[in-house]
């Protein structure tokens, strides 16, 4: 099933808690937290202008981005789970 965002919404795949601290201590699953940054796989087609014209997102597909952690819609399809955020939730875009 292939999931398609509509308007100005974006869908990301959040990265992978990490299962080792820097200092090479290994967490255990109850305190591994995701971060807030993950892969955009897909864009709307931006926001709808009055004049009934579509204003171009800033955000690409491929682009790694930083997000409010607490913002967006979770999904889970295909036993993968998704993020679907609002252009505006987006905070960077990681270089």
């Amino acid at each position: 099933m292939k999931l398609v965002p509509l308007g100005e919404k974006v869908i990301v795949r959040q990265q992978d808690a990490q299962t080792v601290t820097a200092g090479g201590i290994a967490l255990p699953e109850g305190a591994r937290e995701k971060p807030a940054q993950g892969k955009v796989l897909a864009v709307g087609d931006g926001r709808l202008l009055e004049n009934g014209t579509y204003a171009p997102l800033q955000v690409c597909e491929g682009d790694r981005v930083l997000f409010e952690k607490y913002f967006g819609c979770k999904i889970t399809l295909d036993n993968v789970e998704y993020i679907i955020l609002n252009e505006s939730e987006i905070l960077a875009v990681i270089g």
